[in-house]
């Protein structure tokens, strides 16, 4: 007797694809493929359909505490399980940051509360925590140390090398960094007066970008550190970072697979505007190769909502961040289509990968013993992405209209059907990510 069967799947499994029945017991996988008489008390039936390890969000923005009023970790775990995700790790770049134990603790106890998947909170890098930092990461719910190298939404910040190093030398587990230089950002900030977001991948441009992420990879091999670079953007820092794989692992988010300047800004203005930014088809291409040549770790959404009004406004003043929770599944699930990617590579980019370089120990992979976590998708559906299937408490997506072919159909958490079809089921059940 199981508690969960999943019937007439193709399951993406560490020995590739395989047609067979799914039986959980208990939140974990206890057998693939079972017995034709096998019961159990409920059973999902994916005939037709396409059964992946979980996919988990290793970059979102959930706004709570302070900025609820854009998003919260109960409406944006809501927009993850709708997409087919379930598990994310939050930035800490809240009001207040999330930059000290009470600070985590309390989000770590909300989300227990609220989050319709399971969940993981960064810590925040500053000035004044170095010395913390070591013990932080070690809390329940910590999905590790967050270094902004590069002023960008909130007041986290460390931009000087003495800092830095201390940081890197603070702990043991790998540092996620937002890698942009805060002095050239300074320099080149006279470039956005009077000018539409246009301007924006000029002024946050490929020099910002090489140079910070150049010196932290320095700094990352002098301290021994692991560093994770998240949301690369440029064709010049690829080669640096497959040089330094040994200490150093990177991101690539959807929309700079997807979108490109100038057509971005020409269509969606400042909702188009993001950090790092969207830039030239060249740079979209380059990440594609390394996608292609196995650079690329992981996959992660960037989510960051922000209200319709606050993105309306005239550049600079217009906050940079879209949402991107919602949609991960479905937008790259169409490049899978179109053939950019396998459907192996995905998994690899959205599962396996994250519980590889984070050490998740009983998440990523469609096999016995590891957590019933599963995304459920139909490779066969053309849907349209709209601003009204998006739930996402900021109310828009910069992908409405955006014709998908592939589509979430049920998310499964521990055994636990969150979603079907559209619908979320039961109550918000999340629980922390374990960590090695």
């Amino acid at each position: 007797m199981f508690d969960l069967l999943l019937k007439n799947g193709t399951c993406l499994t560490p020995n590739g694809r395989v047609r067979c029945d799914v039986g959980v017991r208990d939140g974990r996988i206890e057998a693939l493929g079972v017995p034709a008489s096998a019961a159990a008390k409920d059973v999902l039936d994916c005939t037709g359909l396409h059964v992946l390890p979980g996919v988990i969000d290793t970059q979102v923005h959930f706004r709570e505490p302070g900025l609820t009023h854009k998003e919260d970790i109960g409406s944006g775990s809501a927009s993850a399980a709708l997409g087919g995700v379930t598990a994310f790790c939050e930035m800490p770049n809240t009001t207040p940051s999330t930059d000290s134990a009470e600070r985590l603790n309390w989000k770590v106890a909300r989300a227990k509360e609220t989050s319709w998947t399971d969940f993981a909170f960064y810590v925040g890098a500053t000035a004044q925590n170095v010395a913390a930092l070591g013990a932080l990461e070690r809390l329940e719910g910590c999905a590790g140390v967050k270094m902004f190298l590069g002023s960008s939404t909130g007041n986290l910040l460390v931009d000087d090398t003495v800092t830095m190093a201390a940081v890197l030398a603070s702990g043991r587990r790998r540092i996620a960094c937002h890698s942009e230089d805060e002095a050239r950002l300074k320099e080149r900030k006279p470039l956005t007066d009077g000018k539409t977001a246009h301007v924006h991948p000029e002024w946050r441009d490929e020099e910002c970008a090489v140079r910070s992420t150049a010196r932290l990879l320095d700094l990352a091999k002098l301290t021994g550190r692991q560093v994770h670079v998240l949301h690369v953007t440029t064709a010049e820092e690829i080669p640096l970072l497959a040089r330094a794989k040994a200490f150093a692992s990177c991101e690539v988010s959807p929309q700079h697979l997807t979108l490109f300047a100038p057509d971005c800004y020409d269509r969606l203005g400042t909702f188009a505007q993001m950090n790092p930014p969207i830039r030239e088809r060249r740079h979209l291409e380059a990440l594609w190769e390394a996608v292609r040549s196995g650079v690329f770790d992981v996959l992660g959404s960037d989510h960051a909502p922000h209200t319709r009004e606050e993105k309306a406004k005239p550049y600079p003043a217009s906050p940079s961040g879209m949402p991107g929770v919602q949609t991960l599944v479905p937008v790259m699930l169409t490049h899978v289509a179109q053939g950019r990617l396998s459907l192996e590579r995905f998994v690899d980019l959205t599962a396996s990968g994250a519980a590889r370089l984070f050490g998740l120990t009983t998440k990523g992979r469609l096999a016995v013993g590891f957590d019933a976590d599963f995304t459920v998708v139909d490779l066969a559906a053309k849907r349209t992405i709209t601003t009204d299937w998006s739930k996402s408490r900021c109310g828009w997506t910069p992908f409405d209209g955006f014709e998908a072919e592939g589509w979430p159909v049920a998310t499964v958490i521990r055994g636990a059907v969150v979603m079907k079809d559209g619908q979320l089921l039961g109550k918000p059940s999340g629980q922390p990510l374990r960590f090695a």
